[in-house]
């Protein structure tokens, strides 16, 4: 099994025989195995198109097109994705810097300048061979990524670890077109409306109200991509009553504006 075309899978861990220090792999119309998988390299990916969803740590995390997701070294991962199309830029770093930055997981927007500098990256897709100005040109991307890590327009979804709390959201995540029922979201946990309240913000660090949210603009952005709808029908289709508080409420998550896809 190959991830990149450039790894072979022991178990979950991937073993890394490629000697560069750093490496680019570009893929148009990306197939995912839905297989949690840890390397040693640190990985930066780029979604040039479509979106992904990357697990990790018990959270989701949603990278939209035009932006970029750091996972270090080490850190288990699975990717899935239901957009019609994803096209990535991967690129795999043997050793980074020690700024705590390099240490943690990021997901923010690219702008124009780093937007080309990947782009032109994509001239050494899957070179396994040394060369220099690459060796040099990437180190120059890797140590540009904290200046351009701007994380207030990405959606991430908490996953809570306490048992009780999952069939609340796999209700939340099928019914979510609907305002909450609180009295029956606490019958499924067993709990009072209270506890579940308080149990729920302990484990996710938000409200259910907040994850209600986040599973909608979620959900928005899975409809948009598919260019069937308009934007007043993705937001009659995700539980909103007008276009207006839909945008507003995407906004907030997102820090953008929902964009209108033709039919």
């Amino acid at each position: 099994m190959e991830k990149c075309g450039l790894t072979k899978q022991n178990d979950s861990l991937f073993i890394d025989s490629i000697e560069k220090e750093a490496y680019v792999w570009c893929e148009h119309n990306w197939k995912h195995d839905d297989h949690e998988h840890t390397h040693a390299r640190s990985q930066l990916t780029y979604v040039e198109e479509g979106y992904q969803y990357f697990h990790i740590d018990r959270r989701i995390y949603l990278v939209p097109q035009h932006h970029v997701i750091w996972i270090p070294s080490g850190k288990a991962h699975r990717i899935t994705s239901e957009a019609t199309t994803v096209n990535l830029m991967v690129f795999l770093f043997s050793t980074v810097f020690q700024e705590p930055f390099y240490q943690q997981v990021h997901v923010f927007a690219v702008p124009p300048v780093l937007k080309e500098m990947l782009l032109y990256a994509s001239k050494w897709n899957k070179l396994l061979t040394n060369n220099e100005e690459q060796d040099i040109f990437f180190k120059a991307i890797l140590k540009s990524l904290p200046n351009f890590c701007n994380e207030g327009s990405h959606l991430e979804i908490p996953v809570p670890a306490d048992i009780r709390l999952i069939p609340v959201c796999t209700y939340i995540n099928s019914n979510f077109k609907y305002n909450l029922d609180m009295d029956l979201l606490a019958e499924k946990t067993q709990m009072s409306v209270r506890s579940l309240q308080r149990t729920f913000k302990k484990e996710t660090g938000i409200t259910l109200q907040k994850y209600l949210q986040l599973t909608r603009i979620l959900k928005s952005i899975e409809l948009l991509d598919t260019r069937r709808f308009t934007l007043s029908e993705v937001a009659y289709k995700v539980g909103y009553q007008s276009l207006s508080a839909f945008t507003a409420s995407y906004f907030a998550i997102m820090k953008s504006k929902p964009q209108a896809r033709k039919h």
